[in-house]
């Protein structure tokens, strides 16, 4: 086997990999811990008394994931167009 053809489906193969781990990941967990407040929900305040409820994640903790997002997207898509 060629080296070069050895090493681009070796990349292919584990891009593959990682695209389908993610798509499953989406699909079985969709939420994810809200970057801006660690998953708290709440974030302290700028003066550093008291804390108040995080903005992006409406104080739950969780975000949506960005491929589950476009995955509602697609079949918001496809449900309007098949009606």
């Amino acid at each position: 086997m060629d080296p070069a053809l050895f090493i681009a489906s070796t990349v292919i193969v584990f891009a593959l990999f990682i695209t389908l781990r993610y798509a499953a990941e989406c699909y079985i967990r969709p939420f994810r811990r809200c970057r801006s407040c660690h998953g708290r929900g709440r974030k302290p305040n700028r003066i550093g008394h008291g804390t108040h409820d995080c903005r992006r994640c409406r104080a739950t903790g969780l975000r949506l994931r960005i491929g589950r997002h476009i995955w509602n997207h697609f079949r918001a898509l496809h449900r309007d167009a098949t009606r």
